[in-house]
């Protein structure tokens, strides 16, 4: 079933149907529960409830998106059943504080306690019971893309080297590496086909969908007139980083070369987007400093009873902005005072030097807050890159091919990276992480922003990639 562009991010056609499915569940257990809640007078609900259309589609997107910040759309998602239920059970909680916000704010769309709450009841039901189904439907190879990949070599080699798991390969089904002579296999010999016929002709014989080009020399083998009758005639055709991207939300280094930044779609610099952007994030960062003071508030009282108020609250490091430019980023200290007395050093698991309150909020991301001032300030977006430390990006910079490309947006309070890979403490971790910050430089887009936003109420509540 493929997937879908939406402004620059790919969305599998699958979990899109799903997630349609599951706002209509909503917003029928809605009119259900105004159904029950009045004895099906139609007199009662109209006189009661004049605006119910509207709570209808307000409850369905406020829950609906409750389930996307817990995970339960993603497309790698590896949870079993119990975990299905544990997030579903958590968006449905999330979603129900969320409600009480929005009735606040806007009291028109107001449905009433007892409507709501057999709204709730209904829908958390019918979703549990219907989630459990959905994964092992996905699985089907029937709904899977089929592709074949043009090249037995070494790029070829990367989709399964860098695609591992079964989830990983959720969305597609390799049906053949096509042989071009390029020599040496480094593929499954058992999936190496040689075609005497032409590519269409192969295609429609094996019912293939796409063609991914992942020839080590394209120059002197690529088929480019059998690629143009392939597109032409319906056949998909993609390069293998753009099927990473699609497939993975990442852009392997070992397969980035300086041309591919030249010819490739995306790293957009659109001014209006840029205004609409920081409009977004002052707006938001002043309505997190509405909610999430009297956290911070406790979070400081906190630190100076655990140091008996000798120790600072907060503390502020250099780190690399946009455009390469140093500034201080500002957080609630979670080290002991003395932490860096031999240079700086990426943090560990278990590490000695972070104190007990550090634990806790390192753990809820709570240390960040005070970074909502940077954000205020211009020195950071509420989503990009992590901004690193100067001696730890002149380091990376030798390192890791092309990490300056990430100081060409503002770094974030959280980002790609943070969502999609779990906390880096090496050079191998920021290596890995980088590929996911490329993926961000080169397609990020308002509606990518608040997908990021969404996930990262997943990795503060569930702790995920903490340390």
């Amino acid at each position: 079933m493929g997937s879908l562009t939406i402004l620059g991010f790919y969305i599998r056609t699958p979990f899109l149907l799903f997630w349609m499915t599951e706002l209509l569940v909503c917003m029928g257990a809605v009119q259900l529960a105004a159904f029950i809640r009045f004895g099906g007078s139609t007199t009662s609900i109209e006189e009661t409830l004049p605006l119910l259309n509207l709570a209808t589609v307000v409850f369905g997107v406020v829950m609906t998106f409750s389930l996307v910040a817990f995970g339960l759309y993603q497309s790698h998602f590896r949870g079993g059943a119990l975990g299905v239920l544990m997030r579903i059970a958590l968006g449905f909680l999330a979603g129900s504080i969320a409600l009480m916000i929005v009735f606040y704010l806007f009291p028109d769309s107001y449905m009433g306690r007892g409507v709501t709450a057999i709204a709730i009841v209904v829908s958390f039901f019918t979703i549990g019971t219907i989630r459990p189904l959905f994964l092992p439907l996905v699985e089907q190879e029937t709904l899977k893309r089929r592709v074949s990949v043009i090249g037995v070599g070494e790029t070829a080699s990367t989709i399964f080297a860098r695609l591992r798991r079964r989830a990983d390969r959720r969305g597609f089904n390799i049906v053949h590496f096509l042989d071009l002579g390029e020599g040496s296999v480094q593929v499954d010999p058992e999936r190496v086909f040689k075609s005497d016929k032409t590519l269409y002709e192969y295609c429609v014989e094996h019912d293939v969908e796409e063609l991914v080009v992942a020839l080590d020399d394209r120059r002197s083998r690529l088929p480019g007139d059998q690629l143009i009758e392939c597109r032409l005639k319906g056949v998909k055709v993609v390069e293998i980083h753009g099927f990473f991207e699609r497939e993975a939300g990442f852009l392997p280094l070992e397969l980035v070369r300086p041309s591919w930044f030249i010819y490739a779609d995306g790293f957009r610099v659109n001014r209006a987007e840029e205004v609409l952007k920081r409009l977004t994030d002052v707006s938001a960062s002043l309505l997190l400093l509405g909610i999430s003071w009297p956290v911070m508030l406790l979070t400081a009282l906190a630190i100076k009873i655990e140091c008996r108020f000798k120790g600072p609250i907060f503390y502020t490091q250099d780190r690399i902005g946009f455009a390469g430019k140093s500034f201080g980023v500002i957080k609630f200290r979670s080290m002991t005072v003395d932490a860096e007395k031999d240079g700086a050093q990426w943090a560990t698991r278990n590490d000695s030097r972070v104190t007990k309150v550090g634990e806790v909020i390192r753990m809820m991301r709570i240390d960040e807050l005070p970074q909502i001032l940077n954000v205020l300030r211009g020195d950071m977006s509420l989503v990009g890159p992590r901004p690193e430390r100067p001696n730890f990006v002149d380091e990376l910079t030798q390192k890791v091919p092309y990490y300056a490309e990430r100081h060409q947006v503002k770094p974030g309070l959280t980002g790609w990276a943070q969502v999609s890979y779990p906390y880096g403490a090496s050079d191998e971790d920021a290596r890995k992480k980088h590929e996911f910050d490329l993926y961000y430089v080169k397609n990020h887009t308002l509606f990518l922003d608040i997908f990021i936003m969404l996930q990262t109420v997943e990795v503060v509540l569930l702790g995920k990639g903490a340390r």
